[in-house]
């Protein structure tokens, strides 16, 4: 070990939305709270874009969600569309309005941004905070912690949210329920060059502002194109492209665009690109001894639904009420290589799974985690690429749906209303 251990009260790994959300929180509540993350600096792509209404109460917390609304765009309707977008197309439309009283919407903003607001947030409450470069190579129960060349950091509590692979979850012990669907997507950011069909995304090429933003859903037969409005005037392009993992090429979403709806971006200017497949990654647990695990090192579920984030600060919400009743019971980080550390008169043994509001949040983060999961596969597969017969039924029970009394239900459902 070089040099003395650093002691904090809670120690974060993992530097993304789940992470630095969960340490504004703590510190804005005052706890001692120290983040590691293994890369050295942010990751520059925009990645995950949609945050729904119980996501934005949640930044509300910590005053961002004005700034995050300000920045990003509010989609207040959605559009379904049996192939093209030609009107004979349309299988109908889904407005957000009563989506939530506050939020009658779903922002889209850059992963990267909403992590740049939380991480401004944190070292505004807690300078210092954030540690970026640090791998960790060893987790113990007894809540240290070790970086590299030996380094050590004690803590009452180690919370893993450092992502899908997550070392930490592999450090604890603790195992993971992996599906591979086999169903993969290209997805890019392009720029709006008016070659969208769409009037639908204030700041668009030829759009007077006048229409509300809207996300598109292009159920074609071929596997689904979905297109989403970004701030900026830029769109989020996705295509299904059935089993097979193609390469990362603006063309190939552009070619498999233009195909099935006649209607592409300009290759030339994407900025992010990604192929990726669809599987879920679900732990078999969430706590042990002083670790426990929240966001995508709990649950990597379909980015198809864009369910993820959301889920992840719905962890840290969970979870700070709890570390608070542990940290002002008395816990304070126990010493190198000993004892519990925790509260006077605690009855876990230094384990928290045997503390029963860890044990809740353990059985009741799992579930919601396999609700979301449910619903992005769900998602997923009324988008797959299917035969005559399957398509059209599908489209004429997506078409009765959204002309039907069902708006509501489908409003709570593509909103997260049920894990607010």
């Amino acid at each position: 070990m070089s040099g003395r251990a650093a002691r904090t009260e809670v120690l974060i790994v993992g530097a993304g939305p789940t992470g630095l959300f969960l340490a504004g929180l703590l510190a804005l509540r005052g706890v001692d709270v120290a983040v590691l993350e293994r890369r050295p600096r942010p990751v520059e792509h925009s990645r995950a874009i949609g945050l729904h209404p119980p996501a934005l109460h949640a930044l509300d917390r910590l005053g961002l969600a004005a700034p995050a609304v300000a920045a990003g765009v509010c989609v207040g309707r959605g559009v379904g569309y049996a192939g093209g977008p030609g009107p004979g197309g349309v299988l109908g439309e889904l407005s957000l309005a009563a989506a939530d009283p506050a939020y009658p919407f779903v922002l889209t903003l850059p992963q990267v941004r909403t992590e740049a607001l939380l991480a401004e947030r944190v070292e505004w409450l807690a300078p210092g905070a954030v540690h970026r470069g640090v791998e960790v190579i060893g987790v113990e129960q007894t809540g240290v912690v070790t970086g590299p060349e030996g380094r050590v950091w004690e803590a009452a509590v180690v919370v893993g949210a450092d992502g899908t692979r997550s070392r930490v979850r592999e450090l604890a012990g603790l195992g993971v329920r992996e599906r591979d669907w086999g169903d993969c997507y290209l997805m890019g950011d392009f720029d709006d060059t008016g070659d969208t069909g769409d009037a639908g995304h204030a700041g668009a090429a030829g759009d007077a502002g006048a229409a509300e933003p809207a996300a598109h859903l292009h159920l074609h037969r071929d596997g689904v194109v979905e297109r989403f409005p970004l701030p900026g005037g830029r769109w989020r392009w996705v295509v299904h492209t059935g089993r097979t993992l193609v390469p990362e090429t603006a063309e190939g979403i552009a070619e498999r665009a233009r195909e099935r709806i006649g209607l592409a971006p300009d290759p030339a200017t994407a900025t992010m690109l990604s192929a990726f497949r669809v599987q879920r990654r679900l732990a078999t647990g969430l706590v042990r001894g002083r670790t426990v695990l929240a966001g995508d090192a709990a649950h990597g579920i379909s980015p198809i639904g864009g369910q993820g984030m959301t889920l992840g600060w719905m962890d840290a919400i969970a979870l700070e009420p709890l570390l608070l009743e542990l940290l002002r019971g008395g816990a304070r980080p126990g010493p190198a290589g000993g004892g519990s550390g925790l509260a006077a008169g605690d009855r876990t043994g230094g384990a928290l799974e045997r503390h029963p509001g860890f044990a809740r949040y353990d059985r009741g983060r799992r579930r919601a985690a396999l609700r979301a999961a449910r619903q992005a596969e769900a998602n997923m597969l009324l988008g797959r690429p299917m035969p005559a017969a399957a398509w059209r039924a599908r489209d004429a029970v997506a078409r009765a749906a959204l002309a039907g009394g069902a708006g509501s239900a489908l409003t709570r459902l593509y909103t997260m209303g049920w894990a607010g």
